[in-house]
């Protein structure tokens, strides 16, 4: 095995030569060409840097050559029974905002940032030279600790480069779970998305974690939506919230109980479903179905019928809701019967809400669901009490 690695080891260092070379040559070309578009294509070329680490970018090479690499790799990590973990910076790891973006109820945060001396010991820093603020989510570095011994983890953002150097910098200071694996929004092959054709990993082993699920076209069934960090007002503002930040109420995210502890958990579910529970040669396994079945777990002893909560006219099966629901392993109905565990309703003077109160089912608001989506775990249904409308 110490053999194979030192092989592995030996063919990235000469692809590093490989990719010095290439790439002078690339921008030599770019300089008198202009820029090229890269593709996904099979026959066509991409972009690969095996030179930070695992990142595709900043080098052409064809299609075999990535398909031979990303095999090598894959077989060295499942050697290891580690998966890949892609990480979003902003609303899932942190929240950063212009110092001058801060409301007056923000103002005291500025006594309160932590040294940029020894980051490992802070979570909210004042970084001048960017004129920003960011805030590190609770339990993110018990998190990433963690999350690395069973994950081989990347960075993933749509700021700009010199930005997700200095978060990794925040969260990493020793370099100890990224080692340079950071991919921003200039390293990418489509404006405006992110994908996995820039990972030095198959989708096969790729788990992503991220706030935004219009970022990832093609690679949903390896996502996990997480609940966003909002801890500075224009974080609120720029989603459309009317509503306190955390930073303006003074609060926090709770460290044990938090999205990031939450995730932590569903993570290891993953990791485990994949190596130990899967029946398919370990090369042949697909991390999709891992994450498909945990997450069919949260719902799966709950029938779930809607009131008043799809438009007129509407397919309700063709709902998010619905949709939503199934995904995480309930089943839903448009009847009452005995069978029924929980009705869905913004109203609790519906005729199937006053049922479900009468035959002592469960009422909640579509947030549950929501909710339940979030943590990939069933929410306490006294959490999300549906009241009666005004006009009932």
């Amino acid at each position: 095995m110490e053999l194979l690695e030192k092989d592995h080891a030996k063919e990235v260092a000469e692809l590093e030569a490989k990719v010095r070379n290439k790439r002078c040559k690339t921008e030599k070309l770019d300089d008198l060409e202009g820029p090229q578009e890269s593709t996904s294509q099979g026959l066509m070329e991409e972009k690969l840097d095996v030179g930070n680490n695992g990142t595709l970018q900043d080098l052409r090479l064809g299609n075999d050559e990535i398909v031979r690499l990303r095999g090598t790799d894959m077989k060295n990590l499942l050697r290891h029974k580690k998966l890949y973990l892609v990480l979003d910076l902003d609303h899932t790891l942190l929240n950063s905002t212009q110092i001058n973006h801060l409301t007056a109820e923000e103002e005291y945060l500025k006594s309160q940032s932590d040294s940029l001396q020894d980051v490992s010991k802070g979570s909210l820093f004042m970084l001048e030279f960017m004129h920003m603020m960011t805030k590190l989510r609770p339990f993110v570095r018990t998190f990433l600790k963690e999350a690395s011994e069973i994950f081989e983890m990347y960075i993933y953002t749509m700021g700009d480069r010199p930005y997700a150097l200095e978060m990794a910098k925040l969260l990493d200071p020793e370099k100890e779970y990224f080692n340079g694996r950071v991919i921003s929004r200039d390293d990418g092959t489509q404006k405006h998305q992110k994908g996995l054709d820039v990972v030095l990993g198959q989708e096969s082993a790729a788990v992503i974690l991220d706030d935004t699920e219009n970022a990832w076209p093609n690679q949903k069934d390896n996502l996990i939506l997480m609940e966003r960090y909002h801890f500075f007002a224009s974080s609120c503002r720029q989603f459309g919230f009317d509503c306190k930040s955390l930073s303006q109420l003074k609060s926090d995210e709770s460290e044990p109980d938090g999205a990031l502890a939450s995730i932590l958990k569903i993570l290891r579910r993953i990791h485990h479903f994949f190596f130990y529970e899967l029946d398919s040669d370990l090369a042949r396994r697909d991390v999709r179905q891992a994450l498909k079945t945990v997450r069919a777990e949260a719902l799966k002893d709950c029938k779930i019928v809607f009131s008043r909560v799809f438009p007129m006219k509407f397919q309700p099966e063709n709902h998010h809701l619905w949709i939503m629901a199934e995904q995480l392993g309930g089943t839903c109905s448009t009847e009452t019967d005995s069978s029924v565990t929980h009705v869905v309703s913004m109203d609790a003077g519906t005729q199937k809400s006053r049922w479900a109160v009468k035959e002592n089912k469960f009422l909640v608001h579509p947030r549950w669901i929501e909710a339940t989506n979030f943590f990939w775990q069933k929410q306490p249904e006294e959490n999300f009490p549906v009241s009666q409308t005004k006009n009932q």
